[in-house]
């Protein structure tokens, strides 16, 4: 196993220590007028986005990208939530490439820094366009206990996909690596439409229990993640004990 690898669920159960703590004390952070509205939706959406990429790219892009993804996505969906207008195409670019590096970071020890830089730079561009024609996280809002998937956001998925396979494959060719780099290119593009169909789907129930999950549950959240977050924590001594090779 590689040791980045394990930095990264050392670091990822730190960060679970941490969440669940801020769960425990909800009260003392306001209630339900302090942050934990948000910190629920930008945890739950880097949850489901994570895990959809880890398992299409693997654990650091799923983390990458997750983080990324979801804490973005959390933010501007809350604004929707509250009946605000959305932020101003100069913010939403700024999301956009938070978005961005979270893909290339992820990508990064797979095809190099060229490749990723590049990536980055065409998948923020693209985010910024489909921004300025109104395809943006909070389209068709919903908050219920019923799945969605509407046509505007199915015709968003499809774009998101292309986008992002074009993107792929055309950093494959400026970095001419093609022979070896477009089936990447092709599975980035489909992870990503997959992962976003998911999300988007799921949509509506993290927006309900997002605005209307009980203390108790929420204390017994934070119990999970911290629990989680132990676990991840002692994977790099279980590592140690059981002699696991890391490389």
């Amino acid at each position: 196993m590689d040791h980045h690898t394990v930095a990264a669920i050392s670091l990822t159960g730190i960060c679970l220590d941490v969440l669940g703590g801020l769960y425990l004390a909800y009260d003392l952070l306001g209630g339900k007028h302090g942050p934990l509205r948000l910190l629920t939706r930008a945890v739950t959406y880097s949850i489901v986005f994570g895990i959809g990429y880890a398992l299409g790219l693997g654990l650091l892009f799923g983390i990458a990208a997750g983080v990324t993804t979801g804490i973005t996505v959390a933010i501007e969906l809350q604004r929707t939530a509250a009946g605000q207008e959305h932020y101003p195409l100069a913010l939403e670019a700024f999301f956009s490439a938070i978005r961005a590096a979270g893909f290339g970071l992820g990508l990064y020890p797979v095809v190099g820094s060229r490749f990723a830089l590049t990536f980055s730079i065409l998948v923020a561009a693209g985010q910024v366009v489909a921004y300025s024609r109104g395809l943006r996280p909070g389209i068709d809002y919903s908050a219920s206990l019923r799945p969605r998937f509407t046509r505007r956001q199915a015709w968003g998925t499809v774009l998101r996909t292309v986008g992002y396979t074009a993107a792929a494959l055309l950093c494959s060719v400026l970095v001419q690596q093609f022979q070896q780099d477009w089936p990447l290119a092709i599975r980035v593009g489909i992870v990503t439409g997959f992962v976003t169909t998911v999300g988007i789907s799921v949509n509506p129930l993290i927006e309900y229990y997002a605005d209307n999950l009980p203390e108790r549950r929420m204390g017994v959240f934070g119990i999970l993640l911290l629990l989680c977050g132990f676990a991840l924590q002692s994977f790099q001594y279980l590592a140690a004990l059981i002699d696991l090779r890391v490389s």
